[in-house]
Formats: C-alpha cells, sequence, structure tokens
C-alpha cells in the first residue's frame, strides 16, 4: 500500500466514525482557537499601547515631584509632595541649559464643577502653558488655544475637551461661548479634539484646559508648585540626553542627589515596557492554560486510537495475512491520528480568526492576528496527533496475524 492509498484509507476510517471524530477533535480545536486568541489579544493590547506612546511622543520626558511625609510619619507616593514649580520648568526649558530640549509644559490639575446656563458638569480643570498643546501632540477640532500674553495676564479663557464641551453644550458652537468655573466667568476659545483614555485610564477628552496662572488664581492658590512637567526632547535619539540634562538640572536646583531625589522622571519608553510586560506575563499565563486544553486534545486523540486499533483487530489480522507488513499497518494509524490532529487544528484556526473578528465589537478590545501563531499553532497540532499516534500505531503494527484473527 503506497502513501495514496494509505492516505485515502486513513480518511474513510475517519468518515466511518464522524461524531467520534469530531468529540476527539474538540480539545484541539478549544486549545488551538485558545491560543490564536490569547496571542492575538496580547498583540492587539501592545499595539494599544504603543499606538498611544507614539500619539503623546516617543520622545517625551514625564517630570513628577516625589512623595510626601505628613506629620503622623505617614508617606504618599509618588507625585504627592509639591517640590516641583514653574521657575523649575522655566529653567529646563532654557536652551543654554538643556540644550537638547525642545519644548517645556508644566501642568496643575484639579476636579470643579464647570457650568453652563442651567447645565453643570464636574471635569478636571487643567491648568498650563501654550506650548502643552504641542507637547502633548493635541490638535484642535474648533477654535484655538490661548498665547503667551493671555497667560501672563491671567486672562479668563478656556478650551474644553471634546466630551465636556458635549456636556455642557449639547447643540450648537461652544466657541465663543461662557462658562462658571468657581464663580468665575471664563471665555471658551477652543474645543481640543478626541485623543481617548491615556495610559492611566483616564479621559482626555473630558478636561478644561485654562493657562495655569488664571489656574492658580481659580483655586487661590499663591505657590508656584505644579503637579507635572512635560519635557519634548528634541529627537527620539536625544531623549537620553534630555534626560541626563533636566535631571542633573532639577537636582542642582533642589539641592539633593540621586539617591535622594524629591522628583522622578519617566519616559514612554518605560511606560511601554511596563505595560507590555504586563501583557506579555498575562500571554504566558493563558497561553499555558490553552496548552494544557492540547494536551489533554492529544491524549484524547491517543485514546480513540486505542479504542480504533480494539475495533480493528480482527481487520489487522485479516490484512497481515494477505501480506500487509507491520510498517504498513503503523503507518495507516498513524496518518489517521495526524488527520484528526491536523483536522482540529484547522477547525481550531477557523475558531479563532472568526473569534478575532467578532470579540472586538462585543468586549471592545482589539484582537490581532498573528501569522506565526497561526502557522505555530497548525504545525502543534500535526505534531500532537503524530505523537499521541505513535503508541496506538506500534501497537497495530506489533499485533501477530494468528492471535489477531483469534480475537473476538
Amino acid at each position: 500500500m503506497n502513501w495514496l492509498e494509505t492516505v485515502r484509507a486513513g480518511l474513510e476510517a475517519v468518515r466511518a466514525h464522524r461524531m467520534r471524530s469530531i468529540l476527539t477533535m474538540l480539545g484541539i480545536v478549544i486549545g488551538i482557537a485558545s491560543v490564536i486568541l490569547t496571542v492575538g489579544f496580547g498583540q492587539g493590547a501592545q499595539q494599544e499601547v504603543q499606538d498611544e506612546i507614539d500619539a503623546l511622543g516617543s520622545n517625551l520626558l514625564i517630570v513628577s515631584p516625589g512623595s510626601s511625609t505628613d506629620s503622623g510619619g505617614v508617606r504618599g507616593g509618588f507625585g504627592s509632595a509639591t517640590t516641583l514649580t514653574l521657575d523649575d520648568a522655566s529653567a529646563i526649558a532654557d536652551e543654554r541649559v538643556v540644550p537638547d530640549a525642545e519644548r517645556v509644559a508644566a501642568t496643575t490639575s484639579t476636579s470643579a464643577a464647570v457650568s453652563a446656563g442651567t447645565t453643570n458638569w464636574t471635569t478636571s480643570v487643567v491648568g498650563t502653558t501654550p506650548s502643552w498643546l504641542g507637547v502633548r501632540t493635541r490638535e484642535l477640532d474648533s477654535g484655538r488655544f490661548f498665547t503667551q500674553a493671555e497667560l501672563e495676564q491671567g486672562a479668563d479663557v478656556v478650551v474644553l475637551g471634546p466630551d465636556t464641551a458635549t456636556e455642557l453644550f449639547a447643540v450648537g458652537n461652544p466657541v465663543g461661548q461662557t462658562v462658571s468655573i468657581s464663580g468665575r466667568q471664563l471665555t471658551v476659545i477652543g474645543v481640543l479634539d478626541s485623543s481617548g483614555a491615556s495610559s492611566t485610564g483616564t479621559s482626555e477628552d473630558d478636561q478644561a484646559v485654562v493657562p495655569i496662572s488664571t489656574a492658580k488664581s481659580l483655586t487661590g492658590s499663591t505657590n508656584s508648585s505644579v503637579s507635572t512637567i512635560y519635557v519634548e526632547a528634541t529627537s527620539v535619539e536625544t531623549l537620553s540626553a534630555a534626560y541626563q540634562e533636566v535631571q542633573s538640572l532639577l537636582l542642582t536646583r533642589h539641592g539633593v542627589t540621586a539617591t535622594d531625589a524629591d522628583f522622578s522622571i519617566a519616559t514612554q519608553d518605560s511606560l511601554v515596557e511596563t505595560a507590555n510586560s504586563t501583557n506579555e506575563t498575562l500571554t504566558v499565563l493563558l497561553t499555558g492554560v490553552a496548552a494544557i486544553s492540547l494536551l489533554v486534545g492529544g491524549v484524547g486523540v491517543m485514546n480513540i486510537m486505542l479504542v480504533s486499533v480494539t475495533e480493528r483487530i480482527r481487520e489487522i489480522g485479516l490484512r497481515k495475512a494477505l501480506g500487509a507488513t507491520p510498517r504498513v499497518i503503523g503507518r495507516q494509524f498513524l496518518v489517521e491520528a495526524s488527520m484528526l490532529g491536523l483536522a482540529g487544528g484547522v477547525a481550531g484556526v477557523l475558531v479563532g480568526v472568526v473569534g478575532a473578528w467578532v470579540l472586538p465589537a462585543v468586549i471592545d478590545q482589539p484582537v490581532t492576528l498573528s501569522a506565526l501563531a497561526t502557522g505555530a499553532a497548525l504545525a502543534t497540532s500535526l505534531a500532537l496527533g503524530l505523537g499521541f499516534g505513535v503508541y496506538p500505531a506500534s501497537r497495530a503494527a506489533r499485533l501477530t496475524p494468528i492471535d489477531a484473527l483469534r480475537s473476538e
């Protein structure tokens, strides 16, 4: 019997027990689909994080205050202190001191109620400088951003996020309208374009951006502290140099050393690495669960093939009596097991592809299909069929014609 006849005989044996074959492949189908979707979820999440970082700017430094300690000795987390000031931001912006910094934007943030007529909405009021728009790579949907002159004057102007504008002004163009924040009337001069959620999960579209001088007067603050300083390096290549320059400058200005620094500097690369590390860990864990399902599917293939050998003992004996060699018998059962594994793999890939197409609309999570993962899944399913079919095939090949023909 040649290979073509062996394959034909294997197909006939699989078709003869359709329901049993389908149930045997089920474990492989679930395992393969799980692997494809798990890898797809992981790659989709990584791409989503990378897209967000690219939108923010890959050459961005984020300088945050250090931690605070209250009178009871309780320490707050990073960002809880008030160690960064507007003067720090101005010093960083001096190209003679930090030549690799392109733009600098200091910010403060507080939650406040914003009202327009009878409508009110609580949002994040961000005080910043005119360079914020470029540093954060934001664009305007309408209107304009405030100027340096308006910053120096503490002008009563505000730029709304798209969600905030929608909540306050259901119809009509918000630009030119007036809103009230902490009892102060501010003119809407612009509306930001949609940006989505930040890396911390907060909405970048629900905020009111005002000059930092205006923000200080709204809260009654008399100090010059800021919550964050965004520094845009001149390029991705100079990001490391800008990091060193900013760190050295702030250490000198604050009179501290690197070991007891009262500030922290984060880069977008560090955020990407952290997010990707988390995603990779979850992907490995979920892939391990899928691998167990594949292992169970492989054991199922072996069990069914052993049952098939038992059911066809007399057939095996007859074929051996007519001249079939042990190699031919073993090859036939090995081909049958491989077909079950491969068919389960193909079905699993189809389920995974359909799932990758349907699930994003259901759970609002991107799924990126990986050609490498798909090919590896098919190869794994074939390997499972071969690997778990070896023992049943060898058992069938070892049967002697006389013992097989005597079997009931």
